[in-house]
């Protein structure tokens, strides 16, 4: 079975068992301490219902680890619905001096047939209007950057800094393809990367690479080898930032499936932590090591003596740009063995 067919049947069997929420219930939003391009500041993070990611929704059935669909309201929102939330959900929060907004919305924010074009220049205009925010950070696939579009926002986003996010998660083409699933290749990325170098002389525009850490089928070795050519990768194409994000276990994915056959596991958090020396040592850009998930079944995992001291450690070496200080725990002969003796088979097994 070729792993399109197999992404379709999987995000079909999602879309059958999703509850019926409302948008509001589909809807978040919080805050957090974060590194801007400025230094240390905070930033608001707004999760918008919008109809999923157009790869997921085609008949690629989307990528291996993704469950924006069963994150998706079963219906189209209105602008006018969209624009309300997000002003509600930005009523929470008292915007401080040095402030990123940090926007969601299940798929492509340039992707007008996610986020209408109204409800996006909506936005975009109650946060130009906020002096206390200096950067608007969205997501996006590389086939919506264009020129045009990103006119479009920078010029309504004025003098903030505007950022554009790129699930690049890894920069092997072979594991794009054939073990996420991505729906695009570098080429296609490096076009988009492009674009937006060519207009940071005009505008305050900026990119960043998310990259996944362990997909399907991959052993705790190629996992790390993987995230620091990725890496590398990224900063040779010039991307401004690098946004690491270790593998957490989603309901409805390929990814969900393999781990409950016992054929897949999240990587080691010293994995995370090698991943971040090299990278560290090895490019210039800021990286950030997504903690999402950490110390829980289904997301990268060492201990439960030192789980939540890594994840206390990396936060604050996010914020700092610093390499976490070494720890010794028992369970780091466990994770070495898993490195140096990785099963074949967990990174050569066959989708059935």
């Amino acid at each position: 079975m070729e792993i399109q067919d197999l992404m379709y049947d999987i995000r079909e069997n999602a879309i059958k068992r999703m509850d019926k929420k409302s948008p509001a219930d589909l809807s978040a939003s919080w805050s957090s301490e974060d590194l801007l391009y400025s230094g240390k500041g905070n930033a608001v993070f707004v999760i918008l219902p919008t109809p999923g990611c157009a790869h997921a929704l085609s008949e690629s059935g989307g990528c291996t680890m993704c469950s924006y669909i069963a994150d998706s309201p079963l219906e189209k929102v209105s602008s006018s619905e969209l624009i309300d939330i997000f002003k509600k959900l930005m009523e929470r929060h008292d915007i401080q001096p040095k402030t990123a907004v940090k926007i969601f919305v299940s798929g492509s924010f340039l992707n007008e047939e996610e986020l209408p074009k109204e409800a996006r220049d909506e936005i975009l205009k109650i946060l130009n209007k906020n002096d206390n925010i200096e950067e608007v950070v969205v997501e996006s696939r590389p086939e919506f950057v264009s020129e045009n579009v990103l006119k479009d926002c920078c010029n309504l986003l004025q003098d903030k800094i505007f950022e554009v996010s790129i699930g690049l998660e890894s920069g092997s083409d072979y594991i794009k393809k054939y073990k996420i699933n991505k729906g695009f290749l570098n080429k296609d990325f490096e076009i988009a990367i492009n674009i937006i170098k060519k207009m940071k002389n005009d505008y305050k525009i900026t990119s960043k690479a998310y990259l996944f850490v362990k997909p399907v089928l991959t052993s705790e070795k190629e996992a790390i080898d993987d995230a620091v050519a990725s890496a590398k990768y990224a900063e040779e194409v010039g991307v401004d930032r690098i946004s690491f994000c270790p593998a957490t276990i989603h309901k409805g994915t390929l990814m969900e499936l393999l781990w409950r056959r016992g054929s897949y596991k999240p990587p080691w958090i010293w994995s995370i932590i090698e991943i971040i020396k090299k990278v560290r040592s090895e490019v210039k850009i800021p990286v950030i090591m997504d903690t999402s998930g950490f110390g829980t079944r289904r997301g990268p995992f060492n201990c439960k003596k030192c789980n939540k001291k890594f994840k206390n450690m990396i936060i604050e070496s996010n914020l700092n740009q610093s390499i976490p200080e070494e720890i010794e725990c028992e369970c780091r002969n466990r994770w070495r063995g898993d490195v140096e003796f990785s099963d074949l088979t967990r990174s050569t097994t066959c989708i059935k």
